[in-house]
């Protein structure tokens, strides 16, 4: 049996994959389901792992909360081998201040079948946070 109590208290967020088809749009969802009321907005992969460190907005710091991804499919297609590649060669064409020879091993890695999809990122990135229960629906 669940313990449905410690649930009650949990704040849920959802993360809407019918409200974005690429990362930049992902971000605008993200920023705007995490960080009520604030200026600044979610733009790079690391800021997206900042913001859900707490304190920016929804949620306290360390607090406790549950990210509903709805329609997680639809973003991980969308967010899936083709986007990754194009994200990777587009930082490798704009060159500094990104660390070309790690884009390129990433990039690489990503042709073998072997590197991680943005999708595959984010997710790794959410899970690395304790705190955060991650439910794909």
């Amino acid at each position: 049996m669940l313990n449905t109590s410690n649930n009650n208290t949990r704040k849920m967020i959802v993360i809407h994959g019918g409200h974005f088809s690429s990362l930049g749009v992902f971000y605008e969802e993200a920023s705007r389901v995490l960080m009520k009321d604030l200026d600044w907005k979610v733009g790079t992969l690391d800021g997206f792992d900042d913001i859900l460190y707490g304190g920016f907005g929804v949620f306290e710091n360390k607090e406790e909360i549950e990210i509903i991804w709805k329609e997680s499919q639809k973003s991980k297609e969308d967010l899936g081998f083709k986007a990754t590649r194009e994200f990777y060669e587009n930082k490798i064409r704009q060159g500094k201040p990104f660390n070309i020879e790690l884009i390129q091993q990433k990039l690489d890695e990503l042709m073998k079948g072997e590197g991680l999809t943005l999708f595959e990122i984010l997710i790794e990135i959410i899970k690395s946070h304790t705190n955060i229960i991650l439910r794909l629906e």
